[in-house]
């Protein structure tokens, strides 16, 4: 009888032990695949800056210092746009293998779209707000991954004050208002903090819910690190505004 307890109690244990270890390999896996594409976008966002024909090719420097886009450079900065767009709408006909791919091809367009911050900014300082935004965008993961809050209604108000920068960011395009500038970065910040928490939660409740391994799965894993992957591009960029000192 004491056996038949034990053994019951040893395979609950594995039970939840599994339960357990199965979201957090498909965590590891997205942060793996996010973590590799940032790295190759910083790489080539700082080797396409220093290459100086390279960098002409895509940016004019105008009178002011201001990078301006050449007929290149607006093909390089659209593209990943594009693909994002493929990626979400192919993501049931295409394969893992393809995702993988236009993932890569996706973080390298990016690294050479974002080369002009060098040209902006301090060297320094966007090493600094790198290090900022990995340590805020570490807390808000962690956040996610272990509260037992559903953020669902929080996402949702997140994901609404997203649609707002973007019209605000179009509208001021056009405005060109400094003061509207700094609120639409204040509120990016706000905005993408909040959604890494929600955007990991959501990712642990799809892991739990699938079979690692499978062709699903690592097509997740891939739509999960490019989700995770532009939180912190973002959450980057709006915080260079404050933290970046220009040259």
């Amino acid at each position: 009888m004491f056996n038949f307890g034990r053994n019951n109690d040893m395979n609950f244990m594995g039970q939840d032990t599994q339960a357990i270890a199965v979201p957090r390999t498909f965590i590891t896996n997205v942060f793996s695949w996010m973590a590799i594409a940032l790295g190759i976008t910083a790489f080539f966002a700082y080797f396409f800056s220093t290459n100086e024909a390279f960098f002409n090719s895509i940016y004019t420097v105008s009178s002011t210092g201001r990078p301006a886009m050449s007929g290149l450079g607006w093909v390089v900065m659209l593209a990943p746009l594009g693909m994002v767009l493929l990626m979400s709408f192919g993501f049931n006909k295409l394969s893992a293998a393809v995702l993988t791919l236009l993932f890569v091809v996706y973080s390298f367009l990016m690294g050479m779209s974002l080369s002009f911050i060098f040209l902006v900014y301090t060297g320094s300082s966007i090493f600094i707000t790198f290090a900022v935004t990995a340590g805020t965008f570490g807390v808000m993961a962690i956040t996610g991954y272990t509260t037992k809050v559903d953020l669902s209604k929080f996402g949702a108000i997140m994901f609404m004050g997203l649609i707002g920068i973007i019209i605000a960011s179009l509208v001021n395009m056009f405005m060109r208002s400094q003061t509207m500038d700094y609120v639409i970065s204040i509120i990016g910040v706000l905005v993408f903090t909040g959604l890494t928490a929600w955007d990991v939660q959501k990712l642990k409740r799809i892991g739990s819910q699938i079979e690692n391994g499978t062709e699903p799965a690592r097509k997740l894993v891939i739509m999960g690190a490019l989700t995770l992957y532009l939180d912190f591009i973002n959450l980057f960029l709006f915080l260079l505004r404050f933290l970046g000192n220009r040259r």
